[in-house]
Formats: C-alpha cells, sequence, structure tokens
C-alpha cells in the first residue's frame, strides 16, 4: 500500500473522530443547557425571594394537575389571598401547609425552603442523568460520564427526601 493512501486513511480518520467528538459533545452541552432552562422557570423563583411576595398555603383541594388553597403572608407587603394554585407533584397533600413564593403578577405559587430549591432543580438532575450516557457512551469519557451520572443521582435523591 503506497504512503499517501495510508496518510489519506488516517486523515479520514481523525476527521471522523472530531466529527464525532464535535456533535456528541454539542448535544451532551445542548441536554445540559436544556436542564438549566427548564429548571431556572422555577428555581428563579424560589431562589431569588429579595422584594417577591412570600407566605404559605394550606391545601384545601387538590385536583389532577394543580391544588389550591388560602395564602397567608409572611412577607411585608404582601396581600393574603383566599384561593391560589399550586402545581401539584406527589409531595403536596390536601390539609397541609407549605412555604412558598408567590410567582409576580399571578395567584400562583411555588414551594420555598430547601424542599423548594431541590424540586426546582429536578430537570437538571435528569439532564445530568442523559447527558453522562452522551459523555461516557458518544465521547468516550467514562470518568466524566460517572461524574455526571452520579451528581444527577444526588440531586434527584436530595429532592426526593426533602419533598
Amino acid at each position: 500500500m503506497p504512503a499517501s493512501a495510508a496518510a489519506t486513511r488516517q486523515s479520514a480518520h481523525a476527521v471522523l473522530r472530531f466529527g464525532r467528538f464535535a456533535v456528541m459533545g454539542a448535544v451532551a452541552v445542548l441536554i445540559l443547557i436544556a436542564g438549566v432552562w427548564a429548571s431556572w422557570g422555577t428555581a428563579q423563583h424560589v431562589m431569588l425571594t429579595k422584594g417577591r411576595e412570600r407566605g404559605t398555603v394550606e391545601v384545601t383541594r387538590c385536583g389532577q394537575d394543580m391544588c389550591v388553597g388560602a395564602y397567608a403572608p409572611l412577607s411585608e407587603g404582601s396581600q393574603p389571598r383566599s384561593a391560589v394554585v399550586l402545581e401539584k407533584s406527589v409531595a403536596v397533600e390536601k390539609g397541609r401547609t407549605y412555604t412558598v413564593v408567590v410567582k409576580p403578577g399571578s395567584d400562583e405559587v411555588v414551594r420555598s425552603g430547601p424542599a423548594g430549591v431541590l424540586y426546582a432543580w429536578v430537570p437538571l438532575g435528569g439532564a445530568l442523568l442523559l447527558a453522562s450516557v452522551v459523555v461516557a457512551g458518544g465521547l468516550l469519557r467514562t470518568r466524566a460520564g460517572w461524574v455526571l451520572a452520579l451528581s444527577g443521582v444526588a440531586l434527584l435523591t436530595a429532592a426526593f427526601v426533602a419533598v
């Protein structure tokens, strides 16, 4: 086999490896960005509470997707409300009281405190698990894949325990 054919084959192999690395890296980054984006919609209200209305909700009834209850203010300037909407999850039960933050300009509330913060970041935990498969399998970076997977499992477990 001539030397030029071997060099061409090696060049083609290098280009394909780089292409796989670039595509899989972009997919992993896209998955992580999507996880942060999905989490930030709720997390911003829970984590950045300065100037927001904070209080408690006693859940009086629950539907299939949401629960409703009376809002009692805890922060200065917050007004009581006869009914606010709290997203129903496995951790919301009728008759219980939860600390919440009101989403600006609405009667929708999100849980606050450590449980609320961890629950808000659950989509990122799922994204970490999914990205770990891409990093370990597509990029052949098994250690980095394990770090991402264990981080996702830790986040999801902490949210499960806290909620």
